[in-house]
This record gives C-alpha cells, sequence and structure tokens, in this order.
C-alpha cells in the first residue's frame, strides 16, 4: 500500500486553529502569521479541515494526536495520563487508575493559572516529594513530570463513570463549578484537598509570595485512565517513524506507538522552546528513519494565555526554523511527502481548547495540486475537503 523509500515528513503545530481576532485586524494567528514554507506545502498539494476530537470527547492533545496518527480515539483512548506515564515507562496494577496532576494557582475560588506560574522543575520536585511523603500510608505515588504537569497512580481506585474537568479549559472560572463527579470523586477531592492544606504554609509558597508570584495553592487531577496497547505504527503503515516533542502527551505516544523518541536540548514545551534544535535533530533523523515527526507546544499555550502576538511569533518560529529546513531537505529525496496539521483549536478569545475541525495540508509525491491557497482556517474552509472521520486522513497522506 505505501511506498519503499518515501520519505515522510509530519509538523503538529499544537493548538495552531484559531479564530478572526480584532486586535490581528480580523484575522486568524495563521493568516496573520508569515509563514511562508507552509503556505508553500498548502498551495502546492491537499489542503482541508479534518474532525480530530470525535463527538463525546473532550477537545484536547491526546486525543487530536491520536486521530492525527490514525488510531481512532473511539477504540484506542483511555485517558490522556496513562500515555504520558508510557513516556516514564510507568503502569499501575489491575484496579489502580493513573491521574494527570497539575499543580495550579487558584484565586478567590477561580482557577487562575492552571500552571502555577509554569512552575520552576525545582520547585516541582520539591513538592512532588512531600506530596509523597503526605500520602505515604495512602496507596498512591506521585511522580515529577515537566514543571506543571505531573502524574498520580492510585492503587485500588474505582474510576467508572469519574469525569475530572481538565484545568486548562477553565481559565478564570470559579472552581467550584467544575469539582470531579462520579465514581471515586469523593476520594480524589479528599487528595485535592489535603494537598492544597500542604501548599498553604509550604516554604516554596512563601518565597514566591515574598517575590511577587503567585502561590501553588494546591493541586488538580484530570485526565484518568488506564493503559490501552497501541497497534504499532510500523505494523499500520510499513514505515519506522521517529518523534521530536517537548511535552510528556506526544512522547507517550510514540512510545506506544513504537517510535523513536528523539531528546533536544531546551524543548520546553512551553513558548521559549528550542524551535533551532528541534528542526536541526529533525534533519539528522531524516537519513535514518521513513518518517520523522515534529510537535511544537509553543501555539498552544500562546492560545492559553490569550497572546495573540506570541501566537503569531509561535507560527512564524515553526515556519522558519522547522517546516522551511525539513522542506527543503525532504525535496532532495526522489521521492517524499510533508504534512502540516493542527490537533485542535486553541482560540486566543477563550484559552481553552476547541473541537471544532482544524486544518491540515499536505504535499508531496504522486499528489497534485489542489485549491492552490495558503494555509489558514478561512482558505480550508473554502477548499471543501473535510475528512471524517479525522484518523483516516494519514492514510491518504501516506497510500500511493
Amino acid at each position: 500500500m505505501y511506498t519503499s523509500g518515501m520519505k515522510y515528513v509530519v509538523i503538529l503545530p499544537d493548538g495552531a486553529s484559531d479564530e478572526p481576532l480584532e486586535q490581528l485586524n480580523g484575522r486568524t494567528p495563521l493568516e496573520a502569521a508569515d509563514i511562508p514554507n507552509a503556505d508553500w506545502v498548502s498551495r502546492n498539494g491537499a489542503l482541508g479541515r479534518l474532525v480530530t476530537i470525535p463527538e463525546g470527547f473532550t477537545p484536547a492533545t491526546d486525543v487530536g494526536t491520536l486521530s492525527l496518527f490514525g488510531y481512532d480515539p473511539a477504540r484506542y483512548y483511555s485517558g490522556r495520563a496513562p500515555l504520558e506515564a508510557a513516556a516514564q515507562g510507568l503502569d499501575c496494577s489491575d484496579d489502580g487508575i493513573i491521574f494527570r496532576c497539575n499543580f495550579v494557582t487558584v484565586l478567590d475560588g477561580c482557577m487562575t493559572d492552571f500552571t502555577a506560574g509554569h512552575i520552576a522543575q525545582e520547585e516541582s520536585d520539591r513538592l512532588i516529594a512531600d506530596l509523597n511523603s503526605l500520602f505515604a500510608d495512602d496507596k498512591m505515588t506521585f511522580h515529577a513530570g515537566v514543571s506543571y504537569r505531573n502524574l498520580l497512580i492510585m492503587e485500588n481506585c474505582d474510576g467508572a463513570d469519574l469525569v475530572c474537568q481538565p484545568p486548562h479549559d477553565i481559565p478564570d472560572q470559579p472552581v467550584a463549578q467544575h469539582r470531579p463527579r462520579g465514581g471515586a470523586a469523593e476520594r480524589i477531592e479528599s487528595v485535592m484537598t489535603r494537598a492544597a492544606r500542604l501548599m498553604e504554609g509550604h516554604e516554596i509558597n512563601r518565597v514566591r509570595r515574598s517575590k511577587g508570584i503567585n502561590p501553588v495553592t494546591g493541586i488538580w487531577l484530570w485526565g484518568q485512565g488506564r493503559p490501552t496497547e497501541l497497534v504499532p505504527f510500523q505494523e499500520l503503515y510499513g514505515c519506522r517513524g521517529a518523534v521530536i516533542t517537548g511535552v510528556d502527551i506526544i512522547r507517550g505516544l510514540a512510545v506506544s506507538m513504537g517510535m523513536k523518541l528523539i531528546d533536544v536540548p531546551g524543548a520546553t514545551g512551553y513558548i521559549d522552546t528550542n524551535y533551532q534544535g528541534k528542526g536541526e535533530a529533525a534533519l539528522a533523523a531524516l537519513d535514518e528513519y521513513d518518517m520523522v515527526v515534529v510537535h511544537v507546544e509553543a501555539a498552544d499555550e500562546a492560545g492559553h494565555m490569550g497572546d495573540a502576538d506570541e501566537k503569531v511569533l509561535a507560527l512564524e518560529r515553526i515556519d522558519r526554523h522547522i517546516t522551511g529546513p525539513l522542506l527543503d531537505a525532504v525535496r532532495r529525496h526522489d521521492e517524499w511527502r510533508i504534512l502540516v496539521a493542527a490537533d485542535h483549536p486553541t482560540p486566543v478569545s477563550t484559552k481553552a481548547h476547541s473541537s471544532v475541525p482544524p486544518q491540515f495540508c499536505y504535499a508531496g509525491s504522486g499528489i497534485e495540486a489542489a485549491a492552490g491557497l495558503p494555509f489558514s482556517e478561512p482558505a480550508a474552509e473554502a477548499a471543501g475537503l473535510f475528512v471524517n472521520p479525522g484518523h483516516s486522513m494519514i492514510r491518504r497522506f501516506m497510500h500511493r
């Protein structure tokens, strides 16, 4: 089905899709950004929109990226936390549940900051250690991730019907309206309450307050589930892949799909990530692997910040340091294809994820130019190509 010797490049600008913004003169960040390389791909290949978030699923990177890689979320998705746990080689018992554990700042009853000011790693590590001491006798263990992105493995936990709201989807909203509900909700509430008491007088918060920094007021548990085994990507699609990312959710997906993880110094999963380093690492991997995937979180983070200008800058940096060099390099191969796709929108106006179908474009060997339009939301709408279900798009991209 797939061509031997074909080189594939996949670029995933997380949360890139958006809406027209007054501060950008009625344009979306993609329309406002100078992205000549993504525009080239769009003008010289296929452009459209796809359903990355099936009905009934919470819009997020985990579901959206599963769809982009060709895995049906209805079959393979069990929660965000188990995928992140895979990145750390963590598992749980048969009666256990894995949770994503954010450090957060809740002030006046509202979710002020779902990252606790992008808490420093040394602060996060210290708090995780203290949480493990606090809950040493409660059949649960906390595991440090990157900054605010941590995990909790809770044994003997009934996760049936448990609903936990992602904190990044309730910015500036009263948290009382979004508490856990369903099975084990009381236990989850108890854990979060005890953790908040620990934070109240913690030395880290005394130092933060003295510096005028908002405190870490507690933890927020969400994204729970149990591990689900994925069919290896190479078995499904016949090619060996490598992934470059700065966040554990994509790292976990890569591990679960059997792809090679390539670490890049300075890949922070934030707006200050090492764009150039990611591009250079991808170029080096292109000769060894059939497919090279580069994921960048920065546009999503800018959306959560409500910062349109920062989102435009993130998109331009991705285009300049990653899309451009990889497009030049892959075109030197006899047979090649390149895909640029967003997993979901993260509108600046709401600072939260959206399930509106995002846009994608791909070009390369055997693919004819269709709409001839730039890479943007209005252009993708005008192109008329709509892929539903979204997990079928990867076959369109790879099929000869």
